[in-house]
């Protein structure tokens, strides 16, 4: 027996989508749309001429460029929102809900093991490009040029190149954990033919997974199996190849609601509405114009052309929350709420000092983390005792794991520290530590305010360090560079305990990415290695918990390799003529947004 997943997509007739934007209202407009699933093209007649472009700007949150726009190598929440603004996978998160749609396939078969998956793809999805004029769309190499439209070879060949080790995509391992044969590629033992993901045909995608996981679906719409061009990145016979320079202005193309206008580096990224995206049921026509992204404004440079009239959305720094909150028009604009997010501190665990776990521990337990969400990030973050975020699927709460993890507790960790010291025969003031954090005002008053709790509590004067967030990014997977502590947040991909556990501190992990097994440079611990299995395959949901309770346990306690310090919350200001979605990841986007200006 198979069982099949199947939603049809509603009849969406748009008036966005006029091609003909200029036709009196009389006549008749061609307009495409989706009808079960197919692009069809129909007839409408236009209403009233929208008033104006509709444009919405703000920032991202930290002054520094955004990485890239190629989805196999995006990694940061900035190259992320770009990414899913101008591509779309073959599942849809919406990360306002977490609920998973189809994406770009309209349905799927599930094979009778659970672990293959068929995907039907729309069809006649053009890929598109900006110009410098107007969003037009791609032709093909033949005689006669033709539209090229997204088929399943267009997935096959960027979840391939996603795992090719000339790639070096960061996010490679997600799929590595998934796709069978996928971590033999991607490591160098095994050929991309070893890859289970195959196209049967322009319509239809076969893909294997190693086990019967309920996230496999949401993994396979992860950005970084959305598809990529492939006649562009290596050339064909009238295209030139631009290599991993694809994604950048002039060369950049996609199919998603919105297409790459501008990308002007270290200042600002424009993003437009594609006119050729029909709408799905979960990916509407965007009402927005153009969404414009300022790169050069820290938080508090943001809070200010915020109340100059010159963005439309912002982020609120730390010492600003209780003046925004007491001012009579800005605290109607001030939303607080909780985001699927977890800021914590990461150890080298090989470094001095820190390769010895009774350190970690001392400083993990010297964190008064509730007075520092308290009185210095001030936004109603919660204290976090380990890592993945309660509201997880599988994730232990405050309410059934009170106990779990690892809290203040300043006697022992004087105790912990001590017990090291006089092994070493040292004192608390000779421990030269550093702590590394990305450039921002924010990073700063947190790193500052543990600085303090550490030594006060424990004596140690850590010294503290900052690098522009690109550079940064580097600097903590290079296990040379690697400072003995570094701060870092994590969001989730996919709405799902595995995503924070596993995915992120397991052997070849996002941040663990240098322990590929004992005798590793990285941290390693075999039985957190086999729970994270374990829980990943276990289908009993209160079974899955437990596993990753114990899991949790061992990263945050027993092995104290990582600092879990808050839960986090989205803290932001936004006018209020913007009519707007909130996601739980950071990424925003803007497909369901409007503005009445």
């Amino acid at each position: 027996m198979r069982t099949k997943f199947v939603v049809l997509f509603s009849l969406l007739v748009v008036g966005g989508m006029i091609l003909a934007a200029c036709t009196p209202a009389a006549e008749q407009a061609v307009v495409t749309v989706i009808v079960g699933g197919e692009v069809q093209v129909v007839t409408a007649t236009p209403g009233a001429e929208p008033a104006g472009p509709k444009i919405v700007t703000l920032g991202f949150g930290a002054p520094g460029d955004m990485s890239t726009a190629d989805p196999n190598l995006a990694t940061d929440t900035s190259s992320v929102t770009i990414v899913n603004a101008t591509t779309i996978g073959l599942s849809y998160l919406d990360e306002s809900t977490t609920i998973l749609y189809p994406g770009m396939a309209s349905s799927w078969d599930i094979s009778e093991d659970s672990l293959t998956y068929t995907f039907h793809l729309i069809e006649g999805i053009p890929w598109v490009r900006w110009n410098g004029e107007e969003v037009v769309q791609v032709m093909d190499c033949q005689e006669t040029p033709a539209v090229r439209t997204v088929t399943a070879h267009d997935f096959e060949y960027s979840i391939k190149r996603a795992l090719a080790p000339e790639t070096a995509s960061d996010y490679a391992y997600v799929l590595s954990f998934a796709i069978a044969g996928g971590s033999e590629y991607n490591s160098g033992e095994g050929t991309a033919d070893d890859v289970a993901v195959h196209a049967v045909d322009d319509a239809t995608l076969e893909v294997t997974f190693l086990s019967d996981a309920a996230y496999n679906a949401n993994i396979i719409g992860l950005w970084t199996a959305h598809a990529v061009p492939q006649w562009i990145i290596e050339g064909d016979d009238c295209t030139d190849a631009r290599g991993d320079r694809w994604s950048e202005p002039g060369f950049h193309q996609s199919y998603g609601p919105f297409a790459l206008k501008e990308w002007i580096h270290d200042s600002s990224v424009t993003i437009i509405r594609n006119p050729f995206w029909p709408g799905t049921e979960a990916i509407p026509v965007p009402k927005l114009d153009e969404v414009v992204h300022v790169l050069t404004l820290e938080a508090s440079g943001e809070l200010a052309e915020y109340e100059a009239g010159n963005l439309d959305v912002s982020s609120v720094p730390l010492g600003d929350i209780e003046r925004v909150k007491s001012d009579p028009v800005l605290s109607q604009e001030f939303r607080i709420a909780p985001v699927l997010c977890t800021y914590f501190y990461g150890f080298n665990t090989q470094a001095e000092h820190t390769d010895d776990v009774r350190v970690r521990r001392a400083l993990s337990m010297a964190l008064d983390r509730q007075s520092l969400v308290d009185n210095v990030t001030r936004g109603g973050q919660e204290p976090a005792q380990w890592f993945a975020r309660p509201g997880l699927t599988a994730a232990p709460t405050m309410a059934t794991h009170p106990d779990l993890g690892i809290q203040t507790d300043p006697e022992a960790a004087v105790a912990e520290l001590q017990g090291y010291l006089d092994e070493k025969g040292l004192t608390a003031d000779q421990l030269d530590i550093t702590l590394m954090f990305n450039t921002s005002a924010g990073h700063q008053a947190i790193a500052e305010a543990i600085q303090q709790m550490w030594a006060t509590t424990l004596g140690i004067n850590v010294q503290l360090t900052n690098q522009e967030f690109a550079v940064f990014l580097d600097t903590i997977l290079d296990p040379v560079a690697t400072p003995q502590v570094y701060r870092l947040g994590w969001c989730q991909d996919y709405p799902d305990a595995n995503n924070f556990t596993r995915e992120v501190f397991a052997a070849g992990g996002s941040q663990n990415p240098n322990s590929p097994g004992p005798g590793g440079i990285g941290w390693f611990n075999q039985e957190f290695e086999d729970l994270v299995l374990q829980a990943a395959a276990e289908r009993d949901p209160a079974a899955r918990v437990e596993l990753y309770a114990q899991a949790e346990e061992i990263l945050v306690d027993t092995d104290a390799a990582i600092i879990p310090i808050y839960w986090y919350t989205s803290v932001g200001l936004t006018k209020p003529y913007i009519t707007r979605t909130y996601t739980v990841t950071g990424h925003n986007e803007f497909t369901r947004w409007d503005t009445s200006k």
